[in-house]
């Protein structure tokens, strides 16, 4: 049975470390704004492990006009899962959720390796890519949840 649910943001770790900062100490894993109270994480769970991780931030981007925009960090899906749906799901899930409290945009900072699955489910790259130290090439990618 496949869920999605709210969790701490302590439980995100299990799932970034491994997959968005393999190598690194558990400290790297602790995302500026993750302690906001306007700050949301969320949990994919199969058969009630967790899966996959997504976290949303009230973040506002220059490059966008609309104010109510929230910014998408941290989406990740154990290796094992991925190109199962599961990271569709998470992305889903924060769609829904943000409409439901009128935000206009969605927005993030997207690995060159997943460009093309963020592209199938509708959002657009802005701008050219840019390193993120330690990381690696990324793209500004965005999508409008209304008008």
């Amino acid at each position: 049975m496949i869920t999605v649910k709210g969790i701490a943001v302590s439980q995100t770790y299990e799932v970034r470390q491994p997959v968005l900062r393999q190598g690194k100490p558990i400290e790297s894993c602790f995302f500026e704004g993750d302690d906001l109270p306007t700050t949301f994480h969320y949990g994919l769970f199969e058969n009630e492990k967790i899966q996959g991780v997504i976290s949303v931030y009230e973040n506002e981007n220059i490059l966008f006009e609309e104010k109510e925009q929230i910014q998408i960090r941290g989406m990740a899906v154990l290796e094992k899962n991925q190109r199962k749906g599961f990271g569709q799901q998470l992305v889903a899930h924060c769609e829904m959720e943000m409409m439901s409290q009128n935000k206009k945009l969605i927005w993030f900072n997207a690995r060159v390796t997943a460009v093309g699955f963020y592209e199938k489910m509708g959002y657009s790259i802005i701008g050219n890519s840019f390193d993120i130290k330690d990381v690696g090439l990324h793209f500004v990618m965005y999508k409008k949840l209304r008008n």
